[in-house]
């Protein structure tokens, strides 16, 4: 899988591949990925395309699904879902030729490499885009918070099934748009800039 090129590019030729995980726990070591999401977007927030799907734990994990009261995936829904390989394969089907996004992007970039690893499969995650960081940029004193929530309440985006892997990538590709609007960023160079480490 080939990353988008950057560079001088004007931001409006760029689709970005926003992406959110919801997993069984915080530790890429003791925890899986559970569900992936991936919404194709242009900056301006349109949807382009949009996929989802559980992803079905090896059986030793089968009973460690971590807090459900959150995620509320049941034994039953990833017991019927396809394995980590097809569905890593799938999303670098889907990430090819856009810019890797996601809210706290670390998080979600740990836990697919390790899945990609696990799989044997190539999946390229950078360059990327960090909505928590372009949101965290806007708040140097840190007087915000930055959670998905909060920052879609800011931009009058409503997320009515938070921890929902589609839902929380729907509201970040929304959120992107006002981010990238209130940055100024017209070019893939800017974005570059503001995304480098």
């Amino acid at each position: 899988m080939k990353p988008a090129a950057t560079g001088t590019r004007p931001v409006t030729e760029l689709r970005f591949g926003v992406v959110d995980v919801e997993t069984s726990g915080l530790s890429t070591r003791r925890h899986r990925v559970l569900q992936v999401a991936v919404v194709t977007a242009d900056c301006n927030g349109t949807v382009l395309d949009s996929w989802c799907s559980l992803v079905r734990p090896r059986f030793r994990w089968m009973f460690r699904l971590g807090p459900r009261h959150i995620h509320g995936l049941s034994r039953a829904q990833l017991r019927a879902a396809p394995c980590e390989r097809d569905v890593i394969c799938e999303l670098g089907r889907r990430l090819d030729g856009t810019t890797f996004t996601a809210h706290n992007a670390r998080f979600d970039i740990a836990f697919l490499r390790r899945s990609a690893r696990r799989a044997r499969v190539d999946l390229a995650l950078s360059p990327y885009v960090c909505t928590l960081r372009l949101s965290r940029k806007l708040d140097p004193q840190r007087a915000l918070s930055h959670r998905l929530a909060d920052v879609g309440e800011r931009y009058g985006i409503s997320n009515e099934r938070p921890h929902d892997a589609l839902q929380d990538a729907l509201a970040t590709a929304a959120v992107l748009a006002h981010l990238l609007r209130a940055h100024g960023v017209t070019s893939a160079d800017q974005l570059d800039g503001l995304t480098a480490a």
